[in-house]
């Protein structure tokens, strides 16, 4: 049966036809949007990766480097107090960042909850608002 709906133009298609068209239109928009962001999720998740397994990296090694500095200043303030008060001041002060930084991060986690896009909801809710008062007034017209 031959492709009826590319010869027949808009104005001389019935209502089937143009419904027919715009079901076959969407369909194959959403399939390509789909298509590419499947490509592009693809590509960045790759190089999110990378960037991960760096960054992962990079905290190892900061890690170390943040236990030499708290051993070389237990040792210099052992050159002034005794050893066991130069630990014990590092260790309190180690805490008490730890401390900050938890209150810190607890007060971000709370500003990112809840983690549904609202923004891009309340827009696609009122694309579905703007298509059902479009076809009411086509019903209507």
């Amino acid at each position: 049966m031959p492709d009826q709906t590319s010869r027949t133009p808009a104005a001389d298609a019935s209502t089937g036809e143009l419904v027919s068209r715009v079901a076959e239109q969407i369909s194959t928009l959403v399939r390509d949007e789909l298509a590419l962001a499947k490509t592009e999720l693809v590509a960045k998740g790759k190089h999110a990766g990378i960037g991960g397994g760096l960054f992962g990296g990079a905290a190892a090694l900061g890690l170390y480097g943040l236990g030499l500095a708290l051993a070389l200043a237990v040792v210099a303030l052992d050159l002034v107090w005794p050893l066991w008060l130069a630990l014990l001041v590092v260790t309190v002060v180690v805490f008490a960042a730890a401390g900050v930084a938890a209150l810190l991060g607890r007060r971000q986690f709370a500003s990112a909850t809840p983690l549904a896009p609202s923004d891009t909801l309340a827009s696609v809710n009122q694309d579905v608002d703007a298509v059902k008062a479009a076809v009411r007034e086509g019903r209507t017209s």
